[in-house]
């Protein structure tokens, strides 16, 4: 079944004095880039955060955040004056020197590290293991947003290449016609030439120009390919291999259009060819 890459869940819950908020979310990219925004109090559990995402992500640009609001004023503030004062002292100085206004200074100040802080007790391991659902649920809550994604993505590939199959047939149809077309065209054009010729050398020549122009392994071909892209839809985490189908599908239809010399086929190899660029398209966002 397929995945999406596109993603998003959200988890909370409610802690004493806080409450917990975990978001996820991610967008298409070719490897697993993960970016975590975790709060200090949790600052030692970030890499088991990391591995625990890191394994249900799989692939993907994918931005998690950890936020605390405070319930309540249970969490004590202090300021760092003489922090503040230094950090006051050097930007005037500097400031003096650029002459650039002092207008802004004090929000500058308070906006530096370590200013102002925030006294929360250490978290406990019970509280951590309620943190922990909350990250599951948000990941459980992602991982459906992306199923639900995939099977629509797999709705409309498997109507992609159902039509390009469908196209194909067309194309069989109208190639059972263009081969005897093309012998007795040429065989027109010789005898209207008015000269005598070796029957027997026109013959292989025309077996072999025949040859140049036949089509039907590329067809046998492109159908195999086709099929091969339907069933490998129903693996898991299958965006990469059904990207490798796609561009030998690709080939085929090319092949079919360069050999064919026939107006009613490259009409429908266009068409092959668009709905096959959508497909590469849709895969660009697939698990």
């Amino acid at each position: 079944m397929l995945k999406s890459m596109t993603g998003y869940g959200k988890g909370t819950c409610e802690l004493p004095g806080k409450k917990i908020n975990a978001e996820i979310r991610s967008l298409n990219s070719r490897q697993l880039d993960l970016n975590m925004r975790v709060p200090s109090l949790y600052r030692e559990k970030e890499t088991e955060i990391r591995s625990l995402i890191s394994k249900q992500a799989e692939r993907g640009k994918v931005d998690f955040f950890l936020n605390i609001e405070s319930a309540g004023a249970s969490d004590a503030v202090s300021i760092n004056k003489e922090l503040a004062k230094n950090y006051y002292n050097e930007l005037r100085s500097l400031s003096e020197e650029l002459g650039s206004g002092k207008e802004q200074l004090f929000s500058a100040v308070i906006r530096m590290p370590d200013v102002i802080s925030t006294d929360r007790p250490e978290p406990d391991e019970n509280e951590w293991k309620e943190v922990r659902k909350c990250i599951e649920t948000a990941i459980k809550e992602f991982l459906k947003f992306r199923a639900d994604e995939g099977a629509i993505l797999e709705k409309d590939l498997g109507q992609r290449i159902t039509t390009i199959m469908n196209l194909l047939g067309e194309v069989i149809k109208l190639d059972a016609k263009r081969i005897p077309g093309v012998r007795e065209r040429l065989k027109k054009n010789v005898a209207e030439l008015k000269t005598e010729i070796d029957e027997n050398r026109f013959e292989q020549e025309l077996v072999y120009y025949i040859e140049k122009l036949d089509i039907t392994e590329e067809q046998v071909r492109l159908k195999t390919h086709c099929d091969y892209f339907i069933t490998t839809m129903k693996e898991d985490s299958s965006g990469r291999k059904l990207g490798f189908i796609s561009q030998e599908i690709g080939r085929e239809i090319n092949t079919i259009g360069s050999k064919a010399n026939d107006a009613g086929i490259q009409k429908l190899v266009v068409q092959m060819k668009d709905e096959l660029e959508k497909v590469k398209e849709q895969l660009l966002n697939i698990l």
